[in-house]
């Protein structure tokens, strides 16, 4: 396990941090706020051939092997597809491997924004089981279950079917080892295979809980004050941590092991988020920043574009991101330029006043996006092709203020946490508002 400790230091044009690692050879975190070339970057590299289960002779040859595995993959999709007119089965089979490549590029945006709808009241479900405001939420769709985090230091386990309660974990007093949250839980994060729950928060601790029976497997130590955000890797136990010490932490969950801390912020960090690829993107708050943490490249990217604190940011894909801030605007970046490329202002404001965004959500390589705001609206989004406007579906009331946002994994739902006070402060109350999770069906046109 390697130690690290910063010393900062400012030239003329940009700041830097060099990290010293302790019994290793130094090395330094480059910090980059320039545009950046795209051959730099991974996502151009073709996809690797998948290795498919099968038997083959000792003496195949690389090429024959890749030969072999690429037939055996056509052939699975023909099968899959098999129901298809034969006239559209080559097309078919051409847009999914079309499809793939883009997704592992990192570039995939399906259309799926123009075949939402706009649900009627009746068709929201809201539960309730929470005391105190609902701060964030983690769902799994393929599972059907939804886990809600509170300031009233539960979490709750849901049917996303029957919407009944299954599980909850209370709250317990600060104590040496506890295995519960002492104070108020900001964010919760799932494994892609559902094998670790992560949640997060005020008594500035990570545990991790096996998401099917809610049992306590451990507890991660060393920020050093909130923790507000949580994110595993797609498809790894990398788990990522942003807190109001302005540090980014990097674990390793299936080890259960402390990896790094990452430096550059200059004030709280916010919120944090991860896809495929190694790194993370994180908002600083009051530093108006954010930043991509490129983990295997030990540099970071930095990005300014807010006038006000950046409260929340999502990834879109590999390329784009979404972030909000509390200025009332919403910002789409690409990860090339270090200006935002489509800033709306004003996204969510009424004729009473401008009202920060609370929080956003993206349907991972899709076009499809919402955003939430302190005066109880959520409001959907169309990306355009190659993310350069955009355009409002329709909007969803929902009284309190909108802490969290998830769509499940094929934008069939859109998930909200409501509470009475935002999931940071007690800044005002909105009395009217119950403490609920919203499920939003977003039926498809199809």
């Amino acid at each position: 396990m390697v130690l690290l400790r910063t010393k900062k230091r400012t030239s003329a044009g940009n700041d830097f941090s060099q990290v010293e690692q302790q019994k290793a050879p130094k090395r330094k975190l480059k910090e980059f706020d320039d545009e950046i070339s795209s051959g730099s970057e991974d996502g151009d590299l073709p996809p690797p051939v998948k290795d498919l289960p099968d038997s083959s002779d000792e003496d195949e040859t690389a090429q024959e092997k890749k030969m072999r595995l690429t037939k055996k993959y056509l052939e699975q999709l023909q099968t899959v597809h098999a129901k298809d007119d034969s006239e559209n089965e080559k097309d078919v089979v051409g847009d999914i491997l079309k499809e793939d490549v883009l997704e592992k590029a990192g570039r995939l945006q399906r259309k799926i924004a123009d075949l939402c709808v706009q649900p009627s009241e009746d068709n929201i479900t809201r539960l309730r089981g929470h005391k105190l405001s609902v701060t964030c939420l983690a769902v799994s769709a393929s599972k059907g279950v939804l886990f809600t985090a509170s300031k009233d230091c539960s979490i709750n386990k849901w049917c996303l079917n029957t919407h009944k309660k299954l599980f909850t974990v209370k709250g317990t007093k600060p104590k040496p080892n506890q295995k519960a949250h002492s104070a108020h839980v900001l964010s919760l994060a799932l494994t892609t295979d559902f094998k670790f729950l992560a949640s997060a928060g005020k008594d500035k601790i990570i545990l991790v809980w096996n998401p099917d029976t809610m049992e306590y497997v451990h507890t991660f130590r060393g920020h050093r004050n909130t923790i507000s955000g949580v994110a595993f890797r797609l498809n790894s136990t990398q788990l990522f941590s942003s807190s109001h010490d302005r540090t980014v932490k990097v674990w390793d969950v299936g080890i259960m092991s402390y990896v790094e801390t990452l430096y550059g912020h200059q004030e709280s960090v916010e919120a944090c988020d991860s896809l495929t690829r190694e790194r993370c993107v994180s908002c600083g708050g009051r530093d108006r920043s954010a930043r991509i943490w490129k983990i295997v490249e030990e540099s970071q990217l930095v990005y300014h574009g807010h006038t006000g604190s950046i409260d929340c940011i999502r990834y879109i894909n590999e390329e784009y991101m979404i972030s909000g801030s509390d200025d009332g605007s919403i910002c789409i970046w690409s990860i090339m330029k270090k200006k935002p490329i489509v800033i709306i202002r004003d996204a969510h404001k009424d004729e009473k006043k401008n009202n920060w965004i609370s929080s956003v959500a993206a349907l991972p390589n899709s076009d499809l996006l919402a955003t939430g705001s302190s005066n109880g609206l959520i409001r959907l989004w169309k990306c355009s092709d190659k993310f350069l406007q955009l355009l409002p579906l329709f909007d969803i009331s929902a009284c309190g203020f909108v802490n969290d946002l998830r769509f499940t994994d094929k934008g069939n739902h859109l998930i909200a946490a409501i509470g009475q006070e935002h999931k940071l402060g007690r800044w005002w109350s909105i009395k009217s508002a119950r403490n609920s999770t919203m499920i939003i069906p977003l039926k498809q046109n199809i």
